[in-house]
């Protein structure tokens, strides 16, 4: 008997190999899956500017970064941006100033496709062979109201579909929506607030991406790096002893080896 309905992940036409330069804009969600790929020692700038909502903040931060990365990663949060009434311009962060200096609305679309399309195109203009992974947050928005964010949600879905139809080869979709609200369909996957994901259920998608994207290499490489990252977080009871300095030597020395044969690789 099955239990829960599975999403199919479709296989991308390229694959991430180990310490892989690489880039993630968008929600906190893409914080989250950033943070484990640093972890993994990925060549990883995530949201160097703060964390971007909307298909428009993700284009402005991709223009004011010099990252040029084999490998991109978009997740979008929200339709939803603010203009500053003043200039008429889309702001990545109200910085607290009053309500009253913005007009809220929602993206198209078409705008969104548009917003996104230009991303990739500054990418690709830095470096040809770059790749780019498009995936909507699971994280729903309460402030607009559950059926608000459902349709705000629709929109981006849509979006990146349409991205990956014209892009094909260029752009992939990776469901992690579908994942959170399809097979994990337990509050026990969230966090206390009942709307982001628990760190259960990001480690759950990060081993699906990972079967999906991941070179046989890249897998090699996360299997070896694994108990040496365990033993640089060991926090011993006497740091001072010789049994103490003996295993750090020995684990520096499996370090060392390990940049060898991985030459992308760094602490």
């Amino acid at each position: 008997m099955e239990f829960r309905t599975r999403v199919k992940i479709d296989r991308p036409e390229f694959e991430i190999g180990p310490c892989e330069e690489m880039l993630f804009v968008g929600s906190c969600f893409a914080d989250n899956i950033g943070r484990r790929f640093k972890e993994e020692k990925f060549r990883a700038t995530v949201n160097p500017f703060g964390v971007m909502y909307n298909p428009a903040s993700i284009l402005h931060t991709v223009e004011r970064t010099e990252a040029a990365p084999r490998v991109a990663l978009f997740t979008l949060g929200t339709n939803h941006v603010y203009i500053l009434n003043e200039t008429g311009e889309i702001v990545d962060n109200c910085a607290k100033r009053p309500q009253r200096l913005f007009t809220e609305r929602e993206l198209t679309i078409d705008e969104c496709v548009g917003y996104l399309g230009r991303a990739v195109d500054v990418l690709v203009g830095r470096r040809q062979d770059v790749r780019v992974i498009v995936t909507v947050s699971p994280i729903r928005y309460a402030k607009y109201g559950f059926h608000g964010s459902q349709l705000s949600k629709a929109v981006l879905l849509l979006a990146a579909d349409k991205l990956v139809r014209e892009r094909p080869g260029r752009v992939s979709y990776f469901p992690a929506y579908e994942i959170v609200n399809d097979e994990l369909r337990d509050y026990r996957f969230y966090a206390k607030d009942m709307l982001h994901p628990s760190e259960q259920a990001v480690e759950y998608i990060w081993e699906l991406f990972s079967e999906a994207y991941f070179s046989p290499e890249a897998k090699r490489f996360i299997a070896e790096w694994r108990p040496l990252k365990e033993a640089l977080g060991h926090r011993p009871l006497h740091p001072e002893s010789a049994e103490y300095r003996d295993f750090m030597d020995k684990t520096m020395l499996k370090i060392s080896e390990l940049s060898k044969k991985y030459p992308n690789f760094a602490l």
